[in-house]
């Protein structure tokens, strides 16, 4: 059976091809948002269908999914009675406005000195595609099982893929799917992600006035709807910062710890400002609930006026513990805001989406084939990590194929990549290791 060291070798002679495509691919603009313009993300699309068949999935094509955009998909068939892999990512992107503060144009990769490569996307998730891209240059022309491939076109956005996944059983079978959307506390320190925080959303709207009025004739009886909304969000958290929201639950991390030093370079936090929450930072990231206030309406500092705002509207996105219910979780978050009503202010709250928390059966025997996998390629020990982030998806899978074993990992750091943030970036070295393990994963799944 093929070992890690002759991946890597003959990853050193690919790389070149596969950064080539990676770099490609970031030039793309392809943010499916709504307001967007729509031709980048369909550009994208095609782009994705032409690498995956240059890297040996002749068949691979766009399949429109209803109400969205479409997803890409490829089958490539193994030897008799070997299993089926399905290998997942996204091709959109998050948007990048300039003042994020980027330091390079984000539609075009920059190597720095540090030898990491920026763009919008170079990590979340055109890193996942390059990922298989190289796994199928490498094992394509002889493949030790199954292969199918699924890229979403919405993953950043309200995703309209679960229902056609969810309607479309035999297409999407599988026994293992292997989810390259996520990543490692830090480059060659490999990590294996085992749950999941869910995200349920909804928004939130106070209304307490007919219409604006002057804030000095009316102001200090007539309610500002503006003052109300923060006294409704303030209640969300309490002095320590801990989410506390009446039927949201809450737990404990039972894997690797997570470093203090990275979680501080990857969240940014100034010098000075304390960390929320209680426990440790481990079960505040990965175990615990945690709710933001993530979209707001109302005037800009430019704008604003001497007046009382009669009706704002904000946002909330909960993450949810794992192993929680994803709708009884909003179904608390949404309730809880309805009874608040602070100068009996009028509030309305209407749901936006509910993605299911996700925590991987570390017992079956493909999560073992990636944790010896990772460990054969990084030469260390493997990780139990979790995530604090939601992929939708997953839960899809889990209702299609109900006994697949599914391995989440990737290549984006938390310490430097920076997703859905200013100067998102990838590390190349870190691409090939991991490009190396999941080759080998899928060389262990078919022998």
């Amino acid at each position: 059976m093929t070992d890690a060291a002759e991946l890597m070798q003959k990853l050193d002679a690919l790389m070149p091809d596969v950064l080539d495509r990676h770099a490609k691919l970031v030039r793309i603009p392809s943010i499916a948002f709504p307001g967007f313009d729509e031709k980048p993300v369909h550009e994208m699309g095609q782009a994705v269908v032409d690498m995956l068949r240059d890297a040996g999935a002749a068949d691979a094509e766009l399949l429109a999914v209803p109400d969205g955009y479409p997803c890409v998909y490829a089958d490539i068939p193994g030897p008799e009675g070997s299993p089926t892999v399905l290998l997942y990512a996204h091709y959109d992107v998050q948007p990048a406005p300039k003042e994020q503060g980027w330091t390079s144009d984000p539609w075009e990769p920059t190597k720095k000195a540090d030898g990491r490569i920026y763009g919008r996307g170079a990590a979340d998730d055109k890193s996942g595609l390059a990922m298989h891209y190289g796994t199928l240059k490498l094992l394509a022309a002889n493949p030790p099982c199954r292969i199918k491939i699924l890229v979403e076109g919405e993953e950043e956005t309200i995703s309209h893929l679960e229902p056609f996944v969810e309607a479309n059983p035999e297409r999407f079978a599988c026994d293992v799917a292997v989810i390259a959307d996520i990543g490692p506390q830090a480059v060659n320190r490999p990590g294996l992600t085992t749950a999941l925080r869910g995200d349920v959303s909804c928004t939130i709207t106070v209304s307490t006035l007919a219409n604006p009025v002057h804030s000095g004739l009316f102001g200090g009886a007539a309610p500002d709807a503006m003052t109300a909304m923060i006294r409704i969000l303030a209640g969300l958290h309490d002095d320590a910062g801990d989410t506390v929201i009446p039927g949201v639950d809450s737990g404990t991390w039972p894997g690797a710890a997570m470093d203090e030093p990275v979680y501080r370079a990857g969240s940014a936090i100034l010098d000075g400002v304390d960390y929320l929450g209680t426990g440790s930072l481990s079960d505040r990231i990965w175990a615990k609930p945690s709710v933001t206030v993530i979209g707001m309406d109302v005037p800009n500092t430019v704008e604003g006026s001497n007046v009382l705002l009669p009706s704002v509207k904000a946002r909330l996105s909960l993450r949810i513990a794992p192993g929680s219910d994803a709708d009884a979780q909003l179904d608390a978050l949404m309730s809880h805001l309805r009874a608040q009503t602070p100068w009996n202010c009028k509030v309305e709250v209407e749901k936006v989406k509910t993605g299911h928390a996700f925590a991987v059966d570390t017992s079956a025997s493909a999560i073992k084939a990636a944790e010896d996998a990772l460990s054969e390629v990084y030469g260390k020990n493997v990780e139990a990590i979790g995530s604090g982030g939601s992929i939708p998806l997953v839960a899809s899978i889990q209702k299609v194929a109900p006994k697949a074993a599914i391995v989440l990992w990737g290549v984006q750091d938390t310490e430097h990549a920076r997703i859905h943030a200013s100067d998102e970036s990838v590390d190349p070295a870190e691409l090939q290791r991991m490009t190396a393990a999941q080759a080998l994963l899928l060389t262990k799944l078919g022998a």
